[in-house]
């Protein structure tokens, strides 16, 4: 029998989920916010088309539930104007950004049901590209690298975002529809399976999501809503209205949307894009309202999630306690570490890194956190920032690369290609010993030396024009010359693959080593391991440029060693009295280094005489027993 072309829905309550829902083996949800519209009819397309008038709810709302409906059916939905258009909330664009949207089938048999998730000081996590990971791109071929990133001891995988985006490659910051999985990537059955294999290994996995912009094609959803403030615009592209009128459909949206990767897709936390450039005067915030939602959601199904943000106005108050005037967000993103680190390897003082390059700034992002806390910045020439000093090492991410700091680079070169192979382990030690939450970039830690450009698909030559003149602006601002892949090129984005034959030559084979002997060390050493920088003493000398950072533990007590000087150096390290022994030197010849001259004994009394190999980091033990 043939359906009928048109034929109402059946009523719904009006706090239904956004978007199309299973609620029977052939019976579908079907709920959208368009204040805008006096009516809103579902159009199916496939496999058969037929035509449902939704019944208003209130508030803007528009539900109903549509019979001979299954998983797989594609859908428009059709406004006043009579034009169709994607759903807003859609899970699945199969045929890109402009084509219909797809109903996702809820059911999955997942092999989780055990899984609660890792305490937050243990994250050591690992930021992946889905697109580039692998030669394939999809979630499916990045699962099967969960062994190996378990052996190297990472315990969370941070995905760049994978909500829908225009075209087939994209860093993922440009999407349109954010409660759909890439379908280049697999869709959400493949974001499913990998999840799960991720769990059943005993690794977390975290999603990039964007809160402060929608991306610059292909978007629908000024035409179903108030989303937008043109006050609140970023350099991206349009900002949303988290606090004008309407502004609650518009936070109920994307707080649907952050629940939604928690439950339906099990993840174990969100990163939230560029927090600071979320504009919101209301006297409890957008923030606010996600962290309170992730956090009850957490505690209601008894898995850990967090939410971790991504902000560049270095104020604490983000992952403060929302008791304590905070917005309860439960970490955040430490550039300052990465400039201070990166300034003092490379030299760069542009943009920045103008406020960085001393071994002072990093001795403060060790002991402290943030380097700018309320001083004059001579980058931004004003005072900036507040004083993360009392936050624990939990609180904050740290990272000697990540996609921002390679792929905003005109040659999206890595440290691979621009450090020697002693100044590069020197860099992810840094990070990987630090008192914070660690991430690596992928490829990082065997040394991976194809670039990391930014690219897109935007198949429309106006907006590729936009976007080269705006990377040129950007490289410009930084005293940045010469030629930069185009963004929009093939060419660009297949530069940027992994090469996984690299991992097996023996320089990086070497370099993997180290890096998952630094990962054990964090792992097992009780006074790396502790991230209480009240037990923490940190050092900064001069001459040669040179960082001593004495941890304790319940069971130990730790000193890392970082030299960043150019030269082998003689000087005297301020350890603690007592005989400290060596753990690991990074010139040692198992690392692929030129061999160590610190001694396998270093005694100290009001000082340790060592030589240290340049561009080189050690770590030496003393027990408990010797600690006054």
């Amino acid at each position: 029998m043939t359906p009928s072309p048109r034929s109402p829905s059946k009523p719904v309550a009006p706090e239904s989920v956004l978007g199309a829902a299973m609620v029977a083996r052939r019976s579908c949800r079907f709920g959208v916010w368009a204040p805008k519209s006096r009516s809103v009819d579902v159009r199916l397309v496939h496999p058969f088309e037929k035509t449902v008038p939704l019944q208003p709810v209130g508030d803007g709302y528009f539900a109903g539930e549509v019979e001979n409906v299954e998983p797989g059916s594609r859908y428009f939905f059709r406004l006043d104007d009579g034009k169709d258009r994607p759903d807003p909330a859609s899970r699945l664009q199969p045929d890109g950004v402009f084509g219909p949207s797809q109903v996702v089938d809820p059911r999955f048999e997942w092999k989780d049901d055990y899984w609660c998730g890792i305490p937050l000081q243990d994250f050591a996590i690992y930021e992946l590209h889905v697109g580039t990971f692998t030669p394939e791109g999809t979630f499916d071929a990045a699962a099967g690298k969960l062994a190996y990133l378990k052996e190297l001891g990472i315990t969370a995988i941070e995905l760049m975002p994978c909500a829908a985006f225009p075209g087939s490659r994209n860093w993922g910051y440009d999407g349109v529809f954010p409660f759909a999985v890439q379908s280049h990537y697999g869709g959400p059955d493949a974001l499913r399976r990998f999840v799960d294999a991720a769990h059943g290994k005993g690794m977390a996995v975290l999603m990039d999501v964007v809160y402060n912009h929608i991306g610059p094609r292909g978007a629908v959803l000024a035409d179903f809503g108030p989303y937008f403030d043109s006050r609140y615009d970023t350099p991206w592209g349009r900002g949303f209205n988290f606090d004008g009128a309407g502004a609650d459909g518009v936070r109920r949206f994307f707080l649907e949307n952050a629940l939604m990767w928690v439950r339906d897709y099990r993840l174990d936390g969100l990163r939230l894009d560029a927090v600071h450039m979320i504009y919101d005067a209301d006297a409890k915030t957008f923030l606010e309202c996600l962290g309170d939602a992730v956090r009850l959601h957490s505690r209601a199904s008894n898995r850990l999630a967090y939410t971790i943000a991504e902000a560049m106005h270095n104020d604490p108050r983000l992952v403060r306690q929302t008791e304590l005037g905070g917005l309860g967000l439960d970490a955040v993103w430490n550039d300052d570490f990465h400039h201070a680190l990166h300034s003092l390897l490379t030299g760069e003082r542009n943009g920045y890194y103008a406020d960085h390059g001393g071994i002072a700034e990093l001795a403060k992002a060790f002991r402290e956190g943030f380097v700018l806390t309320g001083g004059y910045s001579r980058y931004r020439k004003r005072s900036f920032g507040r004083s993360s000093a009392s936050l624990p090492g939990r609180k904050m991410v740290v990272y000697a690369q990540n996609h921002d700091q390679v792929g905003n680079r005109p040659g999206g070169d890595r440290f691979g290609t621009r450090l020697s192979p002693e100044a590069q382990k020197l860099a992810t030690g840094a990070a990987l010993l630090s008192p914070y939450l660690p991430l690596l970039f992928m490829g990082e830690e065997y040394g991976e030396t194809a670039p990391f450009h930014f690219f897109t698909d935007h198949g429309d030559a106006e907006l590729d024009a936009a976007v080269r003149e705006g990377r040129r602006r950007g490289f410009t601002s930084f005293e940045w010359e010469g030629a930069f892949a185009d963004p929009a090129a093939l060419e660009t984005f297949e530069a940027c693959r992994l090469d996984w034959t690299k991992p097996e030559k023996a320089a990086h084979k070497a370099r993997l080593s180290f890096v998952r002997e630094l990962l054990r060390l964090r792992r097992d050493e009780s006074a790396l391991r502790s991230l209480d920088k009240e037990r923490m003493k940190v050092e900064a000398i001069q001459e040669p440029p040179a960082l001593c950072v004495v941890r304790g533990g319940q069971r130990s007590e730790v000193a890392v060693l970082l030299h960043f000087g150019d030269k082998d150096a003689n000087f005297a390290a301020p350890l603690p009295d007592g005989n400290w022994a060596r753990v690991l030197d990074s010139s040692e010849k198992r690392w692929g280094g030129p061999g160590e001259l610190t001694p396998e004994v270093a005694g100290s009394s009001g000082g340790a005489p060592l030589t240290m190999r340049a561009k080189s980091l050690a770590v030496f033990r003393r027990s408990a027993r010797q600690s006054n």
